[in-house]
């Protein structure tokens, strides 16, 4: 069987991605990927992202853990990405508020600048980097929809509670996982991953 780690140490993430799998990898005799997190190498740093893109963050972090812990891997980054705000606040949307990443402070300065705004669009996008030995592959997944004036809902993370995706009149924080999970950006991306670990397996 083989290890494929995923570059996070967000358990929001861990168990978001996990629902997707349950749900989307073909049931095997013989599994042939074992998924595990950045704890189960013994890997606890925090790995820098210094790139000016999601693509590029979400390489350098899964190119860390292969080239420090050996194993193939696969990082995500995300972005907000408002329209109102040009575009922001993409990929700094962790530490929007500050470099201590606190999403409450990070929902307040959005609702701060966007309370004069009535056209509120925006949109979260998902990048995911994959490395298999010296490969590099990425798979993107976006939703569209707004940003609304107050919070809703305490599920979720991030900027959730203020995020209605199109077509929806709850937030992602007011949603269960497996809703979420149908539709969200992440999930996108990790079904495009899975879809293509499913075709890379049949040709090995």
């Amino acid at each position: 069987m083989k290890t494929l780690v995923f570059a996070t140490q967000n358990k929001h993430k861990i168990e978001e991605i996990n629902a997707v799998l349950q749900t989307n990898m073909v049931q095997q005799q013989n599994p042939i990927w074992n998924i595990i997190g950045l704890a189960e190498i013994n890997c606890f740093e925090d790995i820098h992202e210094t790139s000016d893109t999601l693509e590029g963050n979400a390489l350098q972090k899964a190119l860390y853990v292969k080239n420090n812990f050996g194993h193939d891997c696969f990082a995500d980054d995300t972005g907000l990405e408002v329209d109102a705000l040009d575009g922001r606040p993409g990929i700094y949307s962790a530490r929007y508020a500050g470099s201590h990443r606190s999403f409450d402070d990070n929902i307040s300065k959005i609702l701060e600048e966007l309370k004069d705004e009535r056209i509120r669009n925006a949109r979260f996008r998902t990048v995911v980097a994959l490395v298999l030995g010296s490969d590099h592959y990425f798979f993107e997944g976006k939703v569209e929809g707004r940003i609304i004036h107050e919070r809703h809902g305490s599920s979720g993370f991030g900027y959730d509670p203020v995020f209605v995706p199109d077509g929806f009149e709850k937030t992602f924080a007011e949603m269960t996982l497996d809703e979420k999970n149908q539709i969200s950006h992440r999930a996108l991306a990790v079904k495009k991953l899975i879809n293509f670990l499913k075709t890379y397996d049949s040709h090995r």
